[in-house]
């Protein structure tokens, strides 16, 4: 009778200890798997600030050409800033890639040939910027009865009237008669726009036309 009460005692101390062990393993905490790492944006894929750009109509991006003046920096993968300004053949100088023509290319545009170019054997994943520190290259010419006849910068929207200022107003032999000579886009030659610049001062603004690269104003002599 006793070894039969000993060997129930064990029995049941045995099958106790086995839940404790089961519960406790099903109470441990689960061990979360390592997060999977995102993976290294290449350094090609970082896009170059944009480029700055002068007084321009909406939807329209500045057109390089002679004389102008831009900030060319290389951001990575080694830091570069060069100033350089458009020859008259239309090209640049810069590092490592030489002669670059930009005559008639965008500030984006330039970006990208200079980019493509270093990226040829120069440098790997190279990010480069480009802005516009003054342009030069937009002009337009006022001749005739004017004080100051000459060559002046296009800036924004320049008007015959604010043309004529800019040169200094009439002489004493100036007229109204006012025409704007524009470069044809398709042939030589010049198309011949009359504006009635009178109207224009008497406060008729859509009478002032909006120069474009290239025009000649002319102020005739008045008749006495």
């Amino acid at each position: 009778m006793k070894q039969f009460l000993t060997g129930l005692i064990l029995l049941l101390f045995g099958a106790s200890v086995a839940c404790a062990a089961e519960a406790a393993k099903d109470e441990a905490p689960a061990v979360p798997a390592p997060a999977a790492s995102a993976p290294a944006v290449p350094a090609s894929a970082v896009s170059a600030p944009a480029a700055s750009s002068p007084d321009m109509a909406p939807g329209t991006e500045y057109v390089v050409g002679v004389d102008d003046i831009m900030d060319i920096s290389v951001l990575q993968p080694e830091k570069l800033l060069v100033t350089v300004s458009v020859a008259p053949d239309g090209s640049i100088s810069f590092p490592y890639v030489g002669s670059v023509r930009v005559n008639g290319l965008t500030l984006t545009g330039i970006q990208k040939e200079i980019q493509d170019r270093l990226s040829d054997g120069y440098m790997k994943y190279p990010v480069v910027s480009v802005s516009l520190r003054e342009a030069r290259s937009h002009k337009f010419f006022v001749y005739g009865e004017v004080m100051r006849p000459g060559t002046f910068q296009l800036e924004g929207s320049t008007t015959v009237l604010r043309a004529i200022s800019m040169a200094g107003g009439f002489t004493k032999f100036g007229s109204t008669h006012v025409k704007v000579l524009r470069p044809r886009s398709n042939k030589p030659g010049y198309e011949t726009i009359k504006v009635n610049i009178k109207a224009v001062m008497d406060g008729n603004s859509d009478d002032d036309l909006v120069l474009q690269t290239g025009d000649i104003v002319v102020v005739s002599q008045g008749v006495f």
